[in-house]
C-alpha cells in the first residue's frame, strides 16, 4: 500500500520522469547520426535505450503508485521483467556486434548494474504482492525509482558525449603521465607539446 508521503513522491517522480524522457528525445534527435545501426554506433544505441528504459521504469511505477488500490507490486514486477529483457537483449547485442572487446566492458558492467536494480525491483514487487501492508518493500521500490533516474541521467550524459572525469581515469593518467610524460608539478608551466 502506498502511504500518503510516498504519494507526493510519486507525483514528483512522474513529473521528473516525463521531463527527462522529453529531454532524452531531444538528445536523441541531436545525436541521431550516432544512433544508426552500425557496429561503431551500437554502444550509443544501447546507451539511449538504457536511459529510456530506466526513465520509463520510473515513470510507470510512479504513475501506477498514484492510482488508488494496491497496484504498485504488480507494476514493479512487470516493469522489472521488461527491464531484464532489455538488458538481456543489450548484452546479446554487444556480444553480437563487438564480440565483447575490452573497451565495451564498461557498458556491459553498466548493464549488469541495471540487472541488479531490476532484480531488486522484482523481489520488492513480489513482496508487496504477498504482503500488501509491508511498507518497507514499497520504500525499496521508491529508492529504486531514484536509482533509475540516476542511471538514466548517467546514460544520457554518455549518449550526448558529455565529459567524463572519473577518479580511476585521472589517477591512471597521473601515474602514466600524458603520452608517456609526467604531468608538470603544480605551479610549473605545461610542456610546449600540450
Amino acid at each position: 500500500m502506498v502511504s500518503a508521503d510516498l504519494h507526493t513522491f510519486f507525483e514528483a517522480s512522474a513529473g521528473v520522469a516525463g521531463a527527462l524522457i522529453g529531454l532524452l528525445f531531444v538528445a536523441i534527435s541531436v545525436t541521431l547520426e550516432r544512433l544508426k545501426e552500425e557496429s561503431e554506433t551500437q554502444v550509443h544505441r544501447i546507451r539511449a535505450s538504457a536511459a529510456l528504459t530506466a526513465f520509463l521504469n520510473a515513470l510507470v511505477i510512479a504513475l501506477f503508485g498514484l492510482l488508488p488500490g494496491e497496484k504498485i507490486g504488480g507494476t514493479a514486477v512487470s516493469v522489472s521483467l521488461v527491464g531484464l529483457a532489455f538488458v538481456l537483449a543489450s548484452l546479446l547485442s554487444l556480444v553480437r556486434v563487438y564480440g565483447a572487446p575490452r573497451r565495451e566492458w564498461r557498458d556491459a558492467l553498466f548493464l549488469v548494474g541495471l540487472v541488479v536494480v531490476f532484480v531488486l525491483e522484482l523481489i520488492s514487487g513480489i513482496e508487496v504482492i504477498k504482503h500488501p501492508q509491508d511498507a518497507s518493500a514499497v520504500d525499496r521500490i521508491s529508492i529504486l525509482v531514484i536509482i533509475c533516474f540516476l542511471i538514466g541521467i548517467a546514460r544520457s550524459w554518455e549518449l550526448i558525449g558529455g565529459p567524463s572525469i572519473g577518479i580511476a581515469h585521472e589517477v591512471g593518467r597521473m601515474v602514466r603521465g600524458r603520452d608517456g610524460e609526467t604531468d608538470p608539478a603544480p605551479g610549473e608551466p605545461p610542456s610546449p607539446s600540450e
